[in-house]
């Protein structure tokens, strides 16, 4: 039996990189991750090499049912150089080792907006004008309210059926806009998810004939929120400790760190973090409980439970590269100590 792998890895382009893929075609192919073999692309062609040297590797790093396809796969990679050493542009090889533990988890809140090539709006956006302002649209139902539902209830099917830990999705405050999120119990294992999942998204617009924006502000200046990417994390001492202060430490140690954390948090995010539209500033740093207003919300849950649990870091914007993100929070947080 023949079994179709469909190969995913990030180009190099900036200041935001793009998914990219091609298949393979594989006889008596076993399913397991270790049994896909390290492949090659032209990185002349995807700003990741000079075309008189330009191989880059692939290196499997997860793999995932795709039931899209008869006997299909999705498989994560790394993009290495041709000696085998990580790629300038592989965001995932940001995460050290001894930094990627079970310690750590993380759930992505993944914002986006679907995008209509023909009017170059989301749908529900009228040509040339606006809809109804901002309000209905959050949770919402009806065909007034909600637009591509059929685009996100088959992409939330797929991601399921391909065994991403999604947790849910919703509407969100403005037309056309949406959000899924996704859990896992690693930096990397999380980052990956959140690839594989936004592959699946794009796949699945194309059949509607729509895109999606990834953008933080895509309606620009205007009374509309933009997108994020909100990472929510916790470490052991966060979820056992019981205590105020392990949160407080934790957040005046990114406070230290702002410029660390923004500096891989998303392309053009200063258009998104003005601090309107539940947002701080980006050139200023707050955390508070259940304020989505700061740099760092500390769910009233976390207080509820005797302070265990986790914390909200609303930063990353929806073009963010999750891994990076990961890499930086661990990062701050170890110090936090």
């Amino acid at each position: 039996m023949k079994s179709k792998l469909e190969y995913i890895w990030l180009d190099g382009y900036e200041p935001t990189q793009s998914l990219r893929s091609k298949t393979m075609v594989r006889t008596d192919f076993s399913g397991k991750l270790e049994d896909c073999p390290m492949w090659n692309f032209d990185g002349s062609s995807t700003e990741q090499a000079e075309g008189g040297a330009s191989d880059c590797l692939l290196k499997p790093v997860a793999i995932f049912e795709d039931p899209d396809r008869s006997n299909g796969y999705f498989v994560m990679t790394e993009v290495l150089n041709a000696d085998g050493t990580a790629h300038v542009s592989n965001g995932r090889a940001t995460i050290d080792v001894s930094e990627d533990d079970d310690d750590f988890w993380f759930g992505f809140e993944q914002e986006y907006f679907l995008w209509d090539p023909a009017t170059n709006l989301p749908p529900g956006f009228p040509h040339g004008g606006f809809p109804r302002p901002q309000g209905p649209y959050y949770c919402s139902v009806g065909a007034m309210n909600a637009y591509g539902r059929e685009v996100i209830e088959e992409h939330l099917d797929l991601c399921l059926e391909a065994g991403l830990n999604v947790e849910g999705i919703n509407g969100e405050v403005a037309a056309g806009q949406w959000e899924f999120q996704i859990f896992a119990k690693s930096a990397k294992r999380a980052g990956d998810e959140i690839w594989v999942a936004r592959y699946i998204l794009e796949r699945t617009a194309e059949k509607y004939g729509l895109s999606i924006e990834w953008h933080p502000k895509p309606l620009g200046h205007t009374d509309w929120n933009g997108s994020g990417m909100h990472a929510n994390f916790s470490n052991g001492e966060m979820r056992d400790s019981g205590k105020q202060e392990t949160f407080t430490k934790i957040c005046e140690q990114f406070g230290r760190n702002v410029k660390r954390h923004i500096d891989v948090y998303g392309a053009d995010n200063d258009q998104r973090l003005t601090g309107l539209h539940e947002t701080q500033a980006i050139n200023e740093f707050s955390y508070g409980v259940s304020d989505r207003g700061a740099s760092i919300r500390i769910p009233i849950v976390t207080v509820e439970d005797g302070w265990k649990g986790r914390l909200e870091d609303r930063r990353p914007s929806s073009n963010a590269d999750p891994y990076k993100v990961a890499a930086a929070i661990v990062k701050t947080t170890k110090e936090a100590g």
